[in-house]
């Protein structure tokens, strides 16, 4: 029996449901237009007249995929399927919300949910592939992220987004292992657009502070490590990171006061016990190397302070304080050619007037190293007095005359012969001021007139 409340119900139900219609097909129009945001609307009043409606959550479900809000559409795909669980494409739309946030395994259930539904949808077919390789690539990614093979753990992510182009997780991963790389810009660029999304995401605030902290801007990291860790308390990697951070720089900070007591074997520890803490920092590391170098060159451990700073440049080849550091090392071992390269080097780089000089002070070195070495012909050091050198003189000439070795073999009475000559040579120069001073300075001296054109001995007084 049909009662005036009854019909005043079904009157208005009716009219909702044509309300309804109403609003879908304004909906729709706007979606043709690609006007995604008006459609919304349309579809969302939809909704509010019949929210019993399953089509309406689909329609608006497709609506917000366009617009990328993929969670909300996952959430209008999920109550369109609940409201009527034969509605093929709600289960499509489902998974394909589920793959573009990375979850293959729930995306891969809603397609064959369509299959069985429709075993000949060629849409859901093509999309149980995607969700199978979406599942490859992770599989992939992590076993080359256990291996520290990071490039393919990069080359799988950048796959996996194509398919899952909103997984933020994916997008975490290529960021870290973009930051393990070294290509900080990039990683730090992906962790921002998170963070502008979703200020207090855990993962990307720590590759925020990864990024800084791998740049030896040890303070801001442990800052967003420490940010990262009240958003979420057992983020284990952002708590590991924290430790090392503090550690770091707690026992860089020990090195540097202990070398500015003028403790250099306390510092040269110290930088030791630095570099063990953690491998993977390169560019704190490289300065770890350097300052330790450093102290080993007050310590005159000159050969280990050069593998030092090799082992500085191998980590920051731009780094110019390590060049000029091995250099000046180069120099004092009397290693001239691979000073003068350094030198090279850092002057190409900063073409300063001090750079320039330096340079041209290890070229004069290595042109003197290539000449006789006429203090070591006669066996004095380069600040003997001239009385030091006319003893050394008759020492050797006497050691080297020809008379002296009359009986022996032809061989060596060549070789003591040259040698003699040779302790003339240098007597004639270092005995005479202006040509020492020459000498001194890396001159060439064959002009000088000291040797006659057949570069014998002239007289000596």
């Amino acid at each position: 029996i049909k009662t005036p409340e009854t019909c005043d119900l079904l009157n208005k139900v009716m009219i909702s449901k044509l309300r309804a219609e109403g609003f879908k097909e304004q909906g729709n129009a706007f979606y043709s237009k690609k006007d995604y945001s008006e459609a919304f609307n349309y579809y969302t009043k939809a909704i509010d007249a019949s929210p019993k409606n399953a089509s309406y959550y689909g329609n608006r479900a497709a609506t917000l995929m366009m617009l990328c809000r993929f969670r909300e559409a996952l959430e209008d795909s999920q109550q369109a399927v609940r409201l009527d669980d034969c509605f093929m494409k709600g289960h499509l739309r489902e998974g394909k919300c589920h793959l573009s946030l990375g979850n293959a395994m729930a995306a891969s259930r809603c397609f064959q949910k369509v299959l069985e539904l429709e075993p000949s949808n060629s849409e859901a077919q093509h999309e149980v592939r995607n969700a199978s390789a979406l599942l490859e690539y992770e599989r992939m990614a992590d076993f080359g992220f256990g291996k520290r093979d990071f490039r393919k753990v990069v080359y799988c992510m950048d796959r996996a987004l194509v398919l899952a182009s909103a997984c933020h997780r994916f997008k975490i991963l290529k960021a870290e292992c973009l930051a393990l790389l070294g290509r900080y810009p990039e990683a730090q660029s992906v962790a921002s657009d998170i963070l502008r999304m979703d200020a207090t995401n855990a993962d990307a605030l720590y590759v925020r502070g990864l990024c800084l902290y791998y740049e030896d801007c040890i303070d801001k990291a442990v800052q967003f490590f420490v940010q990262a860790l009240r958003m979420a308390p057992d983020h284990e990697k952002a708590r590991l990171a924290a430790r090392n951070a503090k550690a770091l720089k707690a026992k860089k900070d020990e090195g540097n006061h202990a070398f500015k007591n003028n403790n250099y074997e306390a510092a040269y520890h110290l930088y030791t016990e630095a570099l063990a803490i953690d491998p993977n920092n390169i560019k704190t590391n490289a300065k770890l190397y350097c300052n330790r170098a450093t102290a080993g060159t007050k310590l005159r451990k000159l050969n280990q302070a050069i593998e030092d700073c090799s082992s500085a440049i191998k980590l920051d080849d731009s780094y110019i304080k390590a060049y000029l550091r091995r250099a000046q090392c180069y120099m004092d071992t009397e290693q001239y050619e691979e000073a003068v390269r350094d030198y090279e080097k850092v002057y190409q780089t900063e073409k300063t007037t001090d750079h320039k000089h330096l340079l041209k002070k290890a070229q004069m070195e290595l042109k003197k190293s290539k000449r006789k070495d006429y203090y070591k012909v006669l066996g004095v050091g380069k600040n003997a007095t001239e009385d030091e050198i006319k003893k050394a003189y008759r020492k050797r000439a006497l050691m080297h005359h020809p008379d002296r070795h009359s009986a022996a073999t032809p061989e060596v009475q060549k070789e003591e012969e040259k040698k003699f000559k040779e302790v003339g040579e240098a007597f004639t120069i270092l005995s005479d001021p202006k040509k020492k001073v020459r000498y001194d300075n890396g001159h060439d001296l064959e002009d000088d007139g000291c040797f006659d054109g057949g570069g014998k001995m002239c007289s000596i007084l």
